[in-house]
């Protein structure tokens, strides 16, 4: 509902829905029992990912050089909540599911042409593409690309210090820290 609604308030088509797919895991955070926020991690497969009907000439050359792709799909953030640390909990476990349990080395994202910079200075993306038309949303898209080495390292070096974040403007002092990183990685590990 929470996709549908912000999908619809931006103008983007189609009926969003979270489908049922061993090759995808959606995460939602929540306050006091509303959710909040969620976002889609696809993990690359023999269909691949919903990125490669728009963008598949590009990620192929990842694919080539033997990385293990993933995409972010499906983020919606009630704008009513403006809770970076809600957002850098969202992104961090995202992260620890492709990182730590599918081992995912690079991540891409399809992006409105007016949100590629907060995904550029926030989380250190990189645009691949120009502007191309994407049919399941009917709305331009930008491809980004993010090693998820480089975000590990951010992490390494800001997660859990929102407290005193400095001049850093990106959104990884509020991940959690590398200590607190392992503990949850640990226990998804365990939960299977």
């Amino acid at each position: 509902m929470l996709i549908n609604k912000m999908y619809a308030w931006r103008g983007y088509a189609g009926s969003h829905r979270v489908d049922d797919n061993p090759n995808r895991i959606t995460l939602s955070a929540s306050d006091k029992g509303a959710v909040i926020g969620t976002v889609t991690l696809g993990i690359d497969s023999a269909i691949g990912i919903l990125a490669d009907e728009v963008f598949r000439d590009q990620i192929d050359q990842f694919r080539q050089r033997g990385a293990k792709v993933c995409e972010i799909s499906k983020l919606a953030f009630d704008p009513t909540v403006r809770s970076k640390m809600a957002l850098g909990s969202l992104f961090h476990i995202l992260y620890i599911y492709a990182h730590h349990l599918y081992q995912c080395t690079d991540a891409f994202i399809e992006i409105n042409p007016r949100h590629r910079r907060y995904y550029e200075h926030m989380l250190g993306f990189k645009t691949l593409t120009d502007v191309r038309c994407n049919p399941r949303v009917d709305a331009p898209a930008y491809l980004l690309w993010l090693s998820l080495e480089h975000m590990g390292n951010e992490i390494e070096r800001l997660g859990g210090t929102s407290d005193h974040p400095g001049n850093e403007r990106s959104l990884y002092p509020y991940f959690f820290s590398k200590r607190e990183e392992i503990g949850i990685a640990n226990r998804l590990f365990n939960i299977g």
